[in-house]
């Protein structure tokens, strides 16, 4: 679908404020931080509407639960999901949260990973969005789509702010 000017204008003011930073946290990335937004409420509104409409054009009111990855996905996760009146369910780095877990490795721009979701947290098939930050490789996503398809939830999509499409990392996700 065609983008409006108005569209086209916040998406430029809101790229505005993604600042980048070459050699973190090691030589050869470039770190793109959106906590700028965060510091803007007429940003932040204008990010979370832009998120929202997409999610609500796309998907209307089937979506069960939005999930954040560690840690940037926490941020925006929550306030989705409220807004959309959903659960909210977090994956996280090993080790980090209590219970019964199911996990999966992973690997990623600059090393290796591992994910875990509490085994109760999303139910066989639930209707899940996936939210995060950014969109490097690919790996991060992955990860966690095959974490939730192995709890039997249905991803319906993967939502992330920033997109580094030249590393064609949307390749790698299913």
């Amino acid at each position: 679908e065609e983008m409006t000017d108005a569209e086209t204008k916040i998406d430029e003011f809101l790229k505005g404020k993604i600042q980048s930073y070459p050699n973190f946290p090691k030589p050869g990335i470039i770190f793109r931080d959106v906590f700028p937004i965060f510091r803007d409420p007429v940003a932040l509104e204008m990010l979370f509407t832009k998120i929202l409409r997409h999610i609500h054009s796309t998907f209307l009111n089937s979506i069960d639960v939005i999930v954040g990855l560690d840690s940037r996905g926490f941020l925006f996760g929550p306030t989705l999901s409220m807004r959309l009146g959903c659960s909210f369910v977090p994956i996280r780095k090993k080790g980090k949260l209590p219970g019964e877990v199911v996990s999966t490795d992973y690997s990623k721009e600059y090393g290796k990973d591992g994910f875990e979701i509490q085994k109760d947290s999303v139910k066989s098939g639930d209707r899940v969005v996936v939210i995060d930050d950014l969109l490097a490789t690919g790996g991060t996503l992955e990860a966690a789509c095959q974490l939730l398809k192995s709890v039997g939830a249905k991803v319906q999509q993967c939502v992330v702010v920033i997109e580094l499409d030249e590393i064609k990392g949307r390749d790698n996700v299913s």
